[in-house]
């Protein structure tokens, strides 16, 4: 089968053809349509985060057909958690001590076929075609559980207007939540999506807000977004990072967290997070905004991402031609 490998960081994705997987007991083997492409994608590229192997084949928002049927699933960065460690057992499964993760630990979906643990992949709903289906599968995971960690907001600040914001935007207004998108200020592309999808301002991330906020959500990887999103939030606020990795945060003064502000992250996702999300989106609806790129095309669609120049969410048609 094709499929684009990683072979250590700093090194371009390089096209090869590998024996087709083989599933294991209690696996699927999944004829991969489409792959999103994700800001982790770029941190293992990177070498910010760690490869569980090498060469490795990236990618966790996966949709595809269950070889020889007609099941639709959808793979996430979750891909395995022991079910016995005390976040397993009190329902915080994506904190597992052992948990392996898609495109990290498990080869991935930036290839014709996968495989991956039944117990961990979810049925789509109807009516999203392959392409638009995949960015739910981890930009809106995260963006979900990072709204439902941020409280019950009336005013929202969203920092970084890309897969995961652009998504949970519209979670946020089928609530009827305020929306504020914060981006890079020369960023005209995705303020304009922002107010195309609700929300009521978008400006300079570094800038002050409007008005005060009830909460923020960081999804940019910037560490210097962490106190501006702390001066933007009222009293009593919280401020959510949601990436698996960002750059060091700058020193601020306390009284920039006074006032019963709270700072958190968040860390992957759980079963309950999918299955809540992929059962809501259609309900909204969710609509998706993808740039389509073919699979020796992965390494473009990389670059476009890092430079800020993908409108919604990249994805990989695994099908399409080059």
């Amino acid at each position: 089968m094709r499929a684009m490998l990683f072979d250590a960081p700093g090194r371009p994705l390089r096209p090869a053809e590998v024996a087709e997987p083989k599933p294991e007991p209690g696996q699927l083997l999944i004829e991969v349509a489409a792959c999103g492409v994700c800001r982790t994608d770029l941190h293992l590229v990177d070498g910010e985060l760690s490869a569980g192997h090498t060469p490795l084949i990236l990618g966790h928002q996966i949709v595809g057909t269950v070889a020889g049927s007609h099941r639709r699933v959808g793979v996430p960065w979750l891909g395995w958690t022991c079910g016995h460690c005390e976040f397993c057992r009190s329902g915080r499964e994506n904190l597992c001590d052992r948990a392996r993760f898609t495109g990290r630990d498990i080869d991935g979906g930036f290839a014709e076929f996968t495989v991956a643990d039944e117990r961990f992949c979810f049925d789509l709903p109807p009516g999203y075609p392959d392409v638009q289906a995949a960015p739910l599968l981890c930009a809106g995971l995260i963006g979900y559980r990072a709204l439902r960690l941020s409280g019950d907001p009336a005013r929202l600040g969203l920092y970084g207007f890309g897969a995961a914001a652009h998504i949970v935007c519209q979670v946020a207004r089928a609530e009827g939540r305020r929306v504020f998108a914060f981006t890079r200020p020369d960023d005209s592309a995705a303020q304009a999506l922002a107010g195309e999808l609700g929300a009521e301002w978008a400006g300079d991330s570094m800038g002050p807000a409007p008005e005060p906020l009830d909460a923020a959500i960081i999804f940019a990887p910037a560490g210097e977004l962490v106190p501006a999103a702390l001066r933007n939030t009222a009293k009593g606020g919280i401020v959510v990072c949601a990436g698996i990795h960002m750059s060091d945060i700058p020193g601020f003064p306390y009284r920039d967290l006074w006032e019963e502000r709270t700072l958190r992250s968040v860390a992957n996702l759980t079963r309950a997070d999918g299955q809540a999300l992929l059962a809501l989106a259609p309900t909204v609806p969710i609509e998706t905004h993808v740039q389509r790129y073919p699979l020796d095309q992965l390494g473009r669609a990389l670059h476009d991402l890092r430079a800020g120049d993908v409108r919604g969410a990249a994805v990989i048609d695994v099908r399409a031609a080059s």
